[in-house]
């Protein structure tokens, strides 16, 4: 059975390009399936493919995981071919690390620059909790480059888990023209030059639907 992954509007479910974009660039064959966020029937259509009322979940037969990053640890287990973590124990470790911290941080930046594939690429001020934010990343993007990023243009060498895990970082980081130093912005190139990431601001453009929460202009 092909894998289903119900994901939200790609124009602003940063949730949901993290499994996708993982998958895609991995060469996981799934079907999509998009529940756009915020209208009426939205928690309903949800909640009856996950308690959680969330997205985005994958459906594997009558396994049902939600939550980006379980996600991609199941995915992980399914396709060990795929290498979404790196094989060296201290680079895994080190992956995880950043991935975990990802998940469960970054609130301030979040908050004020949701992403927004179709907004216009201008800065917006930021305050200094976000500025905050943005410091430990580059700090975390700069460190993994030098230490774990010889075998490729991504965090740890190959595009994998932790890379998916920050895409809708680096999306905020171009739309909002968050100045970065050259490490972080040749990283962002890189993720932002794979055809994964084209195909999804391509199909993030052409929705129709707006949530008006995330139009911070």
């Amino acid at each position: 059975m092909t894998l289903s992954l119900v994901i939200g509007n790609k124009n602003y479910s940063s949730w949901s390009l993290r499994p996708w974009i993982a998958m895609k660039v991995a060469g996981i064959p799934f079907q999509e399936q998009v529940i756009p966020l915020y209208e009426a029937d939205s928690p309903r259509k949800i909640r009856e493919l996950s308690p959680a009322g969330k997205v985005p979940i994958l459906i594997d037969d009558d396994i049902r995981v939600w939550e980006s990053l379980a996600i991609i640890e199941y995915l992980a287990d399914k396709f060990p071919d795929a290498k979404l973590w790196p094989t060296e124990v201290r680079g895994r470790a080190h992956a995880r690390v950043l991935a975990a911290e990802m998940h469960a941080g970054f609130s301030n930046l979040r908050r004020h620059c949701p992403m927004n594939v179709r907004r216009p690429v201008k800065p917006r001020e930021l305050t200094p909790e976000v500025l905050q934010d943005v410091k430990r990343i580059e700090e975390m993007w700069n460190d993994s480059r030098a230490h774990f990023g010889k075998n490729g243009p991504f965090l740890c060498g190959a595009f994998g888990a932790v890379d998916a895990m920050y895409a809708p970082i680096v999306s905020r980081f171009h739309t909002y023209k968050i100045e970065v130093g050259a490490t972080a912005r040749t990283y962002m190139d890189a993720v932002m030059a794979l055809p994964a990431w084209a195909d999804w601001a391509a199909a993030a453009r052409s929705e129709a639907w707006v949530l008006p929460h995330c139009e911070v202009d």
